[in-house]
C-alpha cells in the first residue's frame, strides 16, 4: 500500500486466483479500444475500490467498455502498461516517477488517493520514541523499495536527528517484527496495517511525513499507456471518467464502496469489517481534494516529492545513469481525461 507500503498488506495467495475468476474474462485487447485491460499493483484491496464500484455498478458497461482486470503478478503495472500489455494500471507516484524517468511511455491520468497514506509506524507503547529524531540508532524493518531509506533519513533530519539507523529488509514480515519487538519501526499503510494492528490488539503510533516538512505525494495513481491514449482518445475519456465516478461513489459512500469490493472478490477478505473500516478512513482523509472531487492532480504536488527523488540522485534515465537535468513534471500526469468540475 510506502506506497506497496505501499500496501504491504498480507492477503492470502488465494486472492489472486479469486480475483482472476471473478473479473478476468480474457487477456486480449482489441483494435477498437473498447476492451481495456487494467493491471493491479497488488491483490484487491481498498486502494482499488473505485475500480470495483465501476465494474459492479455497470459504469464501464454503460460507457460501452469491456474492462478486464488482470490479476496481480510479479510484473509491475508500470511495466505492463509501458509494454502495451495493459492499457491502464494502478501505481504510486514514486514508482510512476521512476518508470517514466527511465523511459516508460506512461502518464498518470487519475489519483485515487490525494495524500500520503503511509507513515513511520512504531508500537503505541514505545514512550521512548516520541518523534522521528528518536529513531536514530534504531532498527528499521523495511521493504527494499527505491528511495524509502532516503525518505526516512530526511524526515528524521527534519526533526533534528542525524538520519542514521539500521535497516533489515523483511517485506511483509516487517510488521510482525515491530509488533514482536525485533525491530523498532517500519512504514505502515494507515488504512490497512494501521486498522489491522488496532483490531488485533497491537496498536501503532505514526509519524506523518508532512508533519515534519516532507512534501506530500499521491499515494495511488492510475497510469495509462501514452500511445494508446493518443490513438483512442474517446475510449480513454470514457474509461477515466467511469473510473473517476467509481472512486467518487466510494469516497462519498464508503460502505457502498466496501460492499462492491467484497462482492467482486468473494471469499478473499476473512475480516470484512476491516474492509469497511479501511474504506471509511480513506474516504474521510485521503480520497478527495479540497473541493470534494476525486482523481485530480496538481503540478505543485507532483513536483514536490518527485523533485526530492531527483535531487537525491535516485532517478535514472533510459541509459541507467542518474538524471542530471530535472524533468518537466507536468508531462508526468494529466487531468485532461477527467470529468469537468
Amino acid at each position: 500500500m510506502t506506497s506497496m507500503s505501499r500496501l504491504r498488506r498480507v492477503l492470502a495467495t488465494s486472492a489472486i486466483v479469486a480475483s482472476a475468476l471473478s473479473v478476468l474474462t480474457g487477456c486480449g485487447s482489441d483494435d477498437s479500444g473498447d476492451t481495456i485491460r487494467f493491471a493491479l499493483d497488488w491483490t484487491p484491496n481498498t486502494n482499488h475500490t473505485g475500480l470495483y464500484v465501476a465494474l459492479q455498478e455497470g459504469f464501464f458497461a454503460d460507457a460501452g467498455l469491456d474492462v478486464q482486470v488482470l490479476p496481480y503478478n510479479n510484473t509491475s503495472p508500470d511495466t505492463l502498461v509501458d509494454s502495451g500489455n495493459a492499457e491502464f494500471g494502478s501505481s504510486f507516484q514514486d514508482s510512476a516517477t521512476f518508470s517514466r524517468a527511465a523511459g516508460a511511455q506512461t502518464v498518470s491520468v487519475l489519483a485515487p488517493l490525494q495524500h500520503w497514506a503511509t507513515g513511520i509506524g512504531v508500537k503505541a507503547d514505545r514512550a521512548d520514541l516520541a518523534g522521528p529524531k528518536d529513531l536514530d540508532g534504531k532498527t528499521y524493518a523495511g521493504f527494499g523499495d527505491p528511495g524509502e531509506r532516503e525518505i526516512l533519513r530526511q524526515v528524521i533530519r527534519n526533526d533534528g536527528g542525524t538520519g542514521d539507523f539500521e535497516t533489515v529488509v523483511l517485506g511483509t514480515s516487517a510488521y510482525e517484527a515491530v509488533y514482536g519487538g525485533q525491530a523498532d519501526f517500519t512504514v505502515s499503510y494507515f488504512a490497512w496495517e494501521g486498522v489491522e494492528a488496532a483490531r488485533r490488539g497491537t496498536p501503532m503510533r505514526y509519524f506523518h511525513y508532512t508533519d515534519y516538512g516532507f512534501p506530500d505525494a499521491y499515494a495511488i495513481v492510475v497510469n495509462g499507456n501514452e500511445e494508446w491514449l493518443a490513438t483512442h482518445p474517446e475510449q480513454a475519456r470514457k474509461f477515466v471518467q467511469a473510473l473517476q465516478r467509481g472512486y467518487q461513489v466510494a469516497a462519498d459512500d464508503p460502505d457502498r464502496g466496501a460492499k462492491a469490493l467484497i462482492a467482486a472478490n468473494p471469499g478473499v477478505f476473512s475480516d470484512e469489517e476491516l474492509v469497511f473500516e479501511s474504506q471509511r478512513m480513506l474516504a474521510a482523509d485521503y480520497m478527495k481534494d479540497a473541493s470534494g472531487r476525486v482523481g485530480t492532480q496538481t503540478l505543485e504536488q507532483w513536483s514536490g516529492y518527485s523533485r526530492f527523488l531527483f535531487e537525491h540522485g535516485l532517478l535514472a534515465g533510459p541509459d541507467g545513469k542518474p538524471l542530471t537535468t530535472e524533468p518537466d513534471w507536468s508531462t508526468y500526469f494529466t487531468d485532461a481525461y477527467l470529468a469537468a468540475p
